[in-house]
């Protein structure tokens, strides 16, 4: 069954969480938004070694339950998996979360969230 229209028609940004070279990557591709005042917000995160927990996953909820204008929220697979619980429980159509790789870390399909619903759904 599809989903209604309400549940998509507002999306029409994506997410980042990553690290510096990919989010700048990402914003040079011209994706970058920050809504208007007071309350604003950016549509991406940029972390490294400092980044607490907390904050990864802030963004996370921020960007896939608080925000209902993001379609799809990217992030890398090494920082996925320090919140690995969060993104495999996440289970909604919309926003999609994708994980991508890194310059530095490279990707590992046996850790992909989206990877393991699809071998669970084919029965493997």
């Amino acid at each position: 069954m599809a989903l209604p229209q309400s549940a998509y028609k507002d999306r029409e940004f994506l997410a980042v969480i990553g690290d510096e070279d990919s989010v700048t990557g990402i914003l040079l591709a011209g994706v970058g938004h920050v809504t208007d005042p007071p309350d604003s917000q950016k549509n991406y995160l940029v972390v490294d070694a400092k980044t607490e927990l907390s904050t990864i996953e802030g963004a996370f909820d921020a960007f896939t339950k608080r925000r209902k204008d993001i379609a799809i929220v990217l992030i890398n697979q090494h920082i996925a998996d320090k919140i690995r619980p969060r993104v495999d429980g996440y289970a909604e159509a919309f926003p999609a979360v994708l994980e991508i790789p890194s310059k530095d870390h490279p990707y590992d399909p046996e850790k992909d969230s989206v990877m393991k619903r699809v071998r669970k759904l084919f029965g493997e």
